[in-house]
């Protein structure tokens, strides 16, 4: 667990992410916010496609995530998603075009910038079944049993009380409803100096669970069928481990053998769930 303040963290994080909103840059020199996308035959992490990208607005792919939730989902027509952390709201436009004119999507974000650029990609290219509405995940502005699928992508581990971002996701299901989650985990505990670091939190490291206990919150808010359905290794070369190195505050006292090793713990993953009927 972190030891931050969560309101510190919230506004570190509300800062960082209205920055990227403004450059329209991703979060870190690596392929995605959360660092690599390598696998092996046994792993694999579900990227987007040539159509998917060219189909929505260029602004709306601000490099931040770290997969695709929507990859191993079947969206149908008609259906509301719901996109926890929405961004520039490359998500919510690509589940756009897979629920149709009839269905909705529904973007949540806490910073208002980021609900601004998305908006405007909204206006620019012409899509009416999307909306951005600005909240916290911990507090959804949306009415219990909404949605079909909820969805996120490198978030949650952003999020200071994450069961209770999972119970809000479980609250605006409806019965039966589907959870597609993105994320970065680790495969075990942090280093102390990596917990404490609020760089390395915003940078989507430092507040990163325990796989087991990530899956643990998705299944004590009520959620069944929790199932990791894919996963890639964060890479643990030397060029990664001064990427995660750069991630820490100044004067946090870790050193590039300890940022190497706390390399090696981390793992992108797509968790599936559903709630009960």
């Amino acid at each position: 667990m972190n030891d931050h303040d969560p309101a510190a963290i919230k506004e570190a994080v509300r800062d960082r992410y209205a920055g990227h909103a403004r450059t329209k840059t991703s979060c870190c020199a690596a392929s995605s916010c959360c660092g690599s996308t390598s696998t092996t035959s046994a792993e694999f992490l579900p990227d987007y496609d040539a159509e998917e990208l060219s189909a929505i607005p260029a602004d709306a792919d601000l490099g931040l995530g770290c997969g695709n939730p929507l990859a191993l989902e079947s969206v149908r027509e008609g259906e509301t998603v719901v996109d926890l952390g929405s961004g520039g709201g490359i998500d919510c436009f690509i589940a756009a075009r897979k629920v149709g004119p009839t269905g909705r999507v529904i973007g949540i974000d806490m910073t208002p910038d980021m609900i601004a650029l998305a908006q405007r990609n909204a206006a620019r290219s012409g899509v009416t079944n999307v909306e951005f509405r600005l909240g916290e995940i911990e507090a959804l502005p949306i009415d219990d049993g909404t949605a079909d699928l909820v969805i996120s992508n490198c978030v949650i581990n952003l999020v200071p009380d994450k069961s209770r971002a999972f119970a809000e996701a479980l609250r605006i299901l409806k019965p039966g409803g589907r959870l597609s989650v993105s994320d970065i985990i680790t495969t075990a505990p942090l280093p102390e100096a990596a917990r404490r670091s609020v760089g390395a939190y915003v940078a989507c490291l430092g507040g990163a669970m325990v796989l087991d206990e990530y899956l643990d919150a998705a299944r004590e808010a009520g959620f069944t069928d929790v199932h990791v359905a894919s996963a890639s290794a964060y890479a643990t070369d030397e060029q990664e481990a001064a990427e995660l190195l750069a991630a820490f505050d100044y004067g946090a006292g870790v050193s590039h053998e300890e940022a190497l090793a706390a390399a090696q713990l981390f793992k992108s993953i797509t968790v599936q769930a559903l709630r009960p009927e």
